[in-house]
């Protein structure tokens, strides 16, 4: 029973990352090609935005759906569309007389995209947290990150390959294909039902799920923290770039030498999280002893990671600011990613295992809504900063706040 259940999850596992490897790819190709044609920073910012508040607007409502509704059906429908909508504007544009028709076309497919996204992300982790084998979650949320990881390091690569060759058109067709792939692979999975048993209003299962994570103090404390951890990753995961054109100079060699270190240490953290992190599950509770709600009563490792993470995540941003050569900042750079997928891999897998399963959808819902605001907060805060401070100095601030998280823990 279990090898099946490590197959099924396998298999889910597969199917999104390579969904994911599309889905980036095809959003960096549109943001490259919008940058390229305009140079215009005010069309810049507008794509920027409808890659994160349409998607913020909508996980609430999405997160509620994956706790009542079939979950596969959710992320095939919500994957399916998006890619219909991907191939009608593909078929669409060479249609499209003038040039600005086209950048808001692309403009409002970004917006469903991102709609998509806030479907889909909170019925994934809900779906990967019963796929999962019991007391295995931590290593397959590390396999998650590994595959996640690897489809991002492609995908720009492949974005570049399509935009070379003159072909938004084909970009457009990549993110068509990979989801078929990825809905084709989904068909063979058995997903467990939503244990939700009543059914209330959207309105209604939304204010629940908002209620339950302020009042279930280590699901409030965990979404702070992981709000925290992307409000102060910008300075360090965002900016980096930045830096290395300000200290080893503008070249796109080191712009795109220090990205790869960056995602090849998140490939490295997601392998070693699947190798050490089996998170040993929900402890076995001692005869006439209750276990608290929301799986109180779990194995310590995921905290210990989170902490851990969090305050190596911190020492490395002050680290890449104070890096004199590049070879030590592409260290530095390796050990960050590790750190990144550590923490994340541990917010997940926490949230998987001490929320009760009838709101989990709800709270990672929250979660991706945590994120689609915190991250863009961020950019406005620190991009603008970084124009009248010196960023090694924001780096090093953040990275102190990242540990004192971490410490708080």
């Amino acid at each position: 029973m279990k090898g099946n259940r490590r197959q099924r999850c396998l298999l889910f596992l597969t199917s999104q990352s390579i969904t994911l490897f599309g889905s980036t790819l095809t959003q960096m190709a549109i943001i490259w090609y919008i940058t390229a044609e305009t140079g215009s920073g005010t069309w810049i910012s507008a794509f920027t935005a409808a890659s994160y508040l349409p998607q913020f607007l909508v996980s609430l409502a999405g997160g509620a759906w994956a706790d009542r509704w079939d979950r596969r059906r959710i992320i095939i429908g919500a994957d399916g569309t998006t890619a219909a909508l991907t191939g009608a504007m593909a078929l669409a544009m060479p249609r499209i007389p003038r040039e600005e028709t086209v950048y808001a076309a692309l403009l409002l497919l970004s917006v469903c995209r991102s709609l998509g996204a806030g479907i889909q992300m909170p019925a994934s982790g809900a779906a990967l947290a019963e796929l999962a084998p019991e007391g295995e979650r931590m290593r397959f949320n590390g396999i998650h990150a590994l595959m996640q990881s690897a489809a991002q390091l492609a995908a720009p690569g492949a974005a570049g390959i399509f935009l070379q060759a003159g072909s938004i058109r084909g970009a457009l067709w990549a993110d068509v294909v990979t989801a078929a792939m990825g809905i084709g692979l989904l068909q063979g999975i058995h997903f467990p039902p939503p244990q939700r048993a009543e059914k209330g209003t959207l309105a209604g299962d939304i204010k629940e799920g908002v209620k339950y994570v302020r009042s279930h103090a280590l699901a409030g404390r965990l979404l702070a923290a992981y709000g925290l951890f992307i409000f102060f990753a910008v300075p360090g995961g965002f900016l980096d770039q930045l830096l290395v054109s300000r200290r080893f100079g503008d070249s796109y060699g080191y712009m795109a030498a220090a990205e790869a270190l960056g995602f090849g240490g998140m490939v490295l953290g997601g392998g070693l999280v699947s190798l050490l992190g089996g998170s040993g599950g929900r402890k076995k509770m001692p005869e006439g002893q209750k276990e608290m709600p929301g799986g109180q009563a779990t194995s310590g490792r995921p905290q210990k990671n989170l902490s851990l993470g969090l305050i190596g995540f911190g020492i490395l941003a002050g680290a890449l600011g104070c890096a004199a050569s590049f070879p030590l900042y592409l260290l530095c750079m390796l050990a960050y990613g590790v750190c990144m997928t550590v923490v994340q891999t541990a917010v997940t897998t926490l949230i998987q295992e001490k929320t009760d399963p009838e709101v989990c959808g709800r709270v990672f819902g929250l979660m991706t809504a945590v994120y689609a605001v915190s991250l863009p907060l961020g950019m406005a805060v620190f991009g603008p900063l970084a124009d009248w401070v010196p960023l090694p100095g924001i780096m090093g601030c953040a990275g102190g706040c990242l540990v004192a998280v971490g410490i708080y823990f």
